[in-house]
């Protein structure tokens, strides 16, 4: 089992910005695939980013030019960078991994992928 703990989330006003992280209880190395999601009451949990073990990233389109995924292998996190948030941005974000040693599809973004899942971070973008 692999435990992944999401932090950096708040309460801010639209058109600022927030780091979001993730820990992994696994070495990162192992995960070649993980991902960030959002979900909102009563819609489907919808995947922003994605980076795959070569750095390959892909994003939502609503969110590419905004949100950055990256990985620090030296603090063992996943990490989104927000930039430009706007009240629909307002979500709790989760963290995800596939299975050990999976790459990342070459589909969209599925919940479907992932195995792995954090308890998430909440984002409340204010008008």
């Amino acid at each position: 089992q692999v435990e992944l703990v999401e932090s950096g989330g708040g309460s801010v006003q639209a058109g600022g910005s927030l780091r979001l992280s993730c820990a992994a209880s696994e070495n990162q190395n192992k995960l070649f695939c993980m991902a960030w999601f959002r979900q909102v009451p009563g819609k489907e949990r919808e995947g922003v980013a994605r980076i795959d073990r070569d750095g390959t990233t892909t994003y939502l389109d609503s969110v590419k030019d905004r949100f950055t995924i990256s990985k620090d292998n030296a603090k063992n996190t996943l990490d989104l960078q927000i930039n430009s948030l706007k009240p629909e941005d307002t979500a709790m974000y989760y963290c995800a991994a596939r299975p050990r040693y999976t790459y990342c599809s070459a589909e969209p973004i599925k919940r479907t992928d992932f195995a792995y899942w954090g308890q998430g971070t909440r984002v409340g973008v204010s008008s």
